[in-house]
């Protein structure tokens, strides 16, 4: 009889556990519908991330404030509503999320194009182009709730520590999340890390992000000095991604007569090519030149230096293509 009393109040235990773990689960699925619900999901999706490029101009956009040259005052009405500063989306469709790269100051037109809130955005650096968008998820327009904004430390104490952007962090408007460069990062299906980089970092640090999907990896480095200022070899680094959306601001020297090359001392697209040309064409195919300057005739697709860049098996990245991740 004492045998088969301990046999029932193990089986009673038993069940109370289970009923323990099914009670965590639930509460686990309640937690998992907030905007931190794409961390620890799957990583095997059924529909692969979906990688769009909402924007490709440098910073100051286009047109270009106090431009008088014909870049800018030639443009058509429909390229000045479609011509957008630098970023990137990522969209998860089975966790129904999106992951914003940069908030830009065409953030309202870029934020119309996602179609739905971001769960998280992701900076880069603290130079205007990058996080000037931010100022929309406050008070004065969206009052934001709670928007993960993940950032280097640097980055981080800028924000902080300096207004209006301290203001949006004590409204709760955003979330600040902790990035350390080389530690990855997972969201849902996808791993995404920090990669320093040198590049005029008077208010904070500047990273390139590595971004790994299931299938496919990409390089988004829209900032960089020049890359022998770089402790990692570019041909190296492009060898173990898919897609690289790295820093084209400049075309050549000629471009910018207007200004001392030592105050923006970007990779040249002349000298990028030139770097990479020795190389497979299998590495060149995977570099797609992005964050233009207003002057950079690669912006034009009918431009000389279009025809140039695409003749040496490089791309050219152009608002709305897609990729799949």
């Amino acid at each position: 009889m004492q045998e088969l009393f301990r046999l029932k109040q193990s089986i009673i235990q038993t069940e109370l556990v289970k009923s323990s773990v099914l009670k965590n689960t639930l509460l686990c699925v309640l937690i998992a519908s907030s905007h931190l619900a794409v961390f620890g999901q799957s990583k095997t999706p059924i529909s692969p991330p979906l990688l769009t490029i909402l924007g490709t101009v440098q910073d100051g956009g286009l047109p270009h404030i106090g431009c008088q040259k014909k870049c800018c005052n030639n443009l058509s009405p429909e390229s000045k509503n479609s011509l957008l500063v630098t970023a990137l989306a990522i969209h998860q469709p089975d966790l129904k999320s999106t992951v914003l790269f940069e908030a830009t100051p065409d953030i309202i037109e870029q934020w119309s194009i996602l179609k739905q809130p971001p769960s998280a955005i992701f900076l880069t650096h603290a130079h205007m182009g990058h996080y000037a968008g931010l100022m929309h998820l406050g008070r004065e327009a969206l009052g934001a709730k709670n928007i993960p904004v993940f950032a280097l430390p640097k980055m981080r104490a800028f924000l902080k520590e300096n207004a209006p952007w301290s203001q949006l962090i004590s409204l709760k408007n955003i979330s600040l999340m902790k990035l350390e460069a080389g530690l990855k990062t997972s969201l849902g299906a996808l791993e995404i890390t920090p990669i320093l980089v040198p590049h005029r970092d008077e208010f904070s640090e500047t990273v390139a992000y590595r971004i790994k999907g299931p299938n496919k990896t990409v390089l988004f480095l829209p900032d960089i000095d020049k890359w022998n200022r770089w402790e990692k070899d570019l041909a190296v680094v492009l060898q173990s991604v898919d897609y690289a959306f790295i820093d084209a601001t400049f075309f050549d020297e000629a471009e910018i007569n207007y200004r001392p090359i030592d105050e923006i001392p970007h990779p040249l697209v002349t000298e990028t090519v030139a770097l990479i040309k020795p190389h497979s064409d299998s590495l060149k195919n995977k570099i797609y030149f992005i964050h233009m300057n207003h002057t950079n005739p690669m912006l034009d697709e009918t431009s000389d230096a279009t025809k140039w860049v695409l003749k040496q098996g490089f791309h050219i990245a152009r608002e709305g293509q897609t990729f799949e991740l």
